[in-house]
């Protein structure tokens, strides 16, 4: 690859990784939280909010394996290619299992939401539980599961690699395998976990950029 097309690319995987945090920020800020049993669930589901956080959570997702592309060619040629080969894949694989699971949250809820209203029904918000349960959910699970172990794979490969600090790869696995029991706390805490994942995207990016920097340099 040509040097600057090599370093177009670094830039563009910094950016969409500070990006991606940024949204994991947003998601659980702009998100409605409610009785999700009741009409005021109906309302939340039905809420623009609602929509629009979701959509953001579901950039953030598309974007990570963008962002994690420019940090696995970084580590290319060093002695960690194994594990960083396998921890791009496990995040690919991973992130394909939890998108359909968010559509449903996304859209599947909202439509609840807005039928609930129009017959002013509060049994249908329980159709939530269908649309959050089964394979869907297993799917979700097992995507997340997934993207917890890349990231681990990815921050013992910074660790190792002698090319960026050790510790840069840590809050980005850390705020990571914190996302399945981050689920079961309130919307406080929700965002406090979304800027530790956005502390490790916008570290690993400083990291990026100031790899490329260097490169710029030397080969000036």
């Amino acid at each position: 690859m040509p040097f600057p097309t090599k370093v177009l690319h670094i830039y563009l995987s910094a950016t969409s990784l500070v990006i991606s945090g940024i949204l994991f920020v947003l998601y659980p800020a702009l998100r409605p939280f409610s009785d999700e049993t009741s009409m005021e669930g109906a309302t939340a589901f039905a809420s623009t909010e609602w929509l629009v956080a979701h959509m953001l959570a579901i950039v953030a997702f598309t974007l990570l394996p963008l962002g994690l592309l420019g940090l696995h060619n970084s580590l290319q040629g060093t002695a960690r290619n194994s594990l960083t080969n396998w921890a791009f894949v496990l995040c690919l694989v991973g992130i394909g299992l939890v998108l359909p699971f968010y559509g449903g949250e996304t859209f599947g809820l909202h439509a609840i939401g807005q039928e609930a209203i129009r017959q002013q029904s509060a049994e249908l918000v329980s159709l939530a539980n269908i649309v959050r349960s089964g394979a869907g959910l297993v799917m979700f699970l097992i995507g997340l599961l997934l993207l917890g172990i890349a990231t681990i794979l990815f921050a013992i490969a910074i660790w190792r690699s002698g090319k960026y600090p050790k510790w840069s790869g840590l809050p980005f696995a850390f705020g990571m395998c914190l996302y399945i029991p981050q689920f079961f706390v309130g919307q406080p805490l929700r965002v406090v976990h979304g800027l530790l994942v956005a502390i490790g995207c916008i570290w690993i990016a400083i990291d990026l950029w100031k790899s490329s920097n260097q490169n710029i340099s030397q080969k000036a």
